[in-house]
């Protein structure tokens, strides 16, 4: 296995209306959580905190001198092994057991997490049976309605279970904007993990289809425009129908 310094582990990309991608380039992409930031006047959100293997913090410090909400689209371990590192930290109150005491089994590491995962390691060859994603309990649980404020923006939490079941999405409606998170992405979704419900992922996927958007950024995969957005959600619910 390929071996990279920790400097070279994150990778960052600039979108517009404040937003930037950061990822793990040398996890291969199928396994490559997208973080988000997006900056507000007030504070600032990360969508995610990606495999915990090297630290955000550390290699990224302009992420905590403002203060920052930490939120959790899910619970699964490519999504939440940075969590610990934040201060404040939200999570939908149906994983927020996971988030505080997270396990193989249920944040799916012993599922997935191995060789096919990587195309290089960090510093050193990584042992999978020592790998643990650390408790990061929730400063605070967040559900259908909420709204994130950051001062001169504001994002909606839309509760969007079916790939797991405290899943959210966020809605920005000023741009029309939407995080969302493992509901849908432009790569093949993951439908049938211990948790997962085909009733709610189609009843997410509806409701996401009427809403207004013009870009998506997902879990995983490039950001796509809402016509592709709604031209998948339409092919997933014809094959599931």
């Amino acid at each position: 296995m390929k071996i990279v310094t920790r400097d070279r582990w994150f990778e960052l990309q600039r979108c517009q209306d404040g937003v930037t991608k950061i990822h793990e380039p040398y996890v291969r992409p199928f396994y490559r959580c997208n973080m988000w930031h997006i900056q507000g006047r007030d504070r600032d959100i990360l969508v995610d905190s990606g495999s915990g293997l090297v630290s955000l913090r550390e290699q990224l410090p302009w992420l905590t001198e403002r203060p920052l909400l930490a939120v959790a689209s899910h619970t699964h371990f490519d999504h939440i092994a940075g969590h610990h590192e934040f201060d404040q930290r939200l999570v939908h109150p149906a994983e927020a057991d996971i988030l505080a005491s997270p396990d193989g089994e249920r944040t799916l590491v012993s599922s997935f997490l191995g060789d096919e995962m990587f195309e290089a390691h960090p510093d050193c060859p990584l042992c999978y049976a020592e790998y643990r994603v650390k408790a990061a309990p929730a400063t605070r649980t967040i559900d259908e309605g909420d709204v994130l404020d950051l001062g001169d923006r504001t994002l909606q939490v839309l509760h969007t279970p079916g790939h797991s079941p405290g899943g959210i999405s966020l809605w920005e409606a000023a741009t029309q904007t939407l995080f969302s998170g493992d509901i849908i992405y432009d790569g093949p979704l993951i439908e049938d993990v211990y948790h997962s419900d085909l009733d709610d992922y189609a009843a997410s996927l509806e409701r996401l289809r009427q809403l207004p958007v013009r870009t998506v950024h997902g879990g995983h995969f490039p950001s796509f425009s809402g016509e592709r957005l709604r031209g998948m959600i339409d092919n997933w619910l014809k094959t599931h129908d």
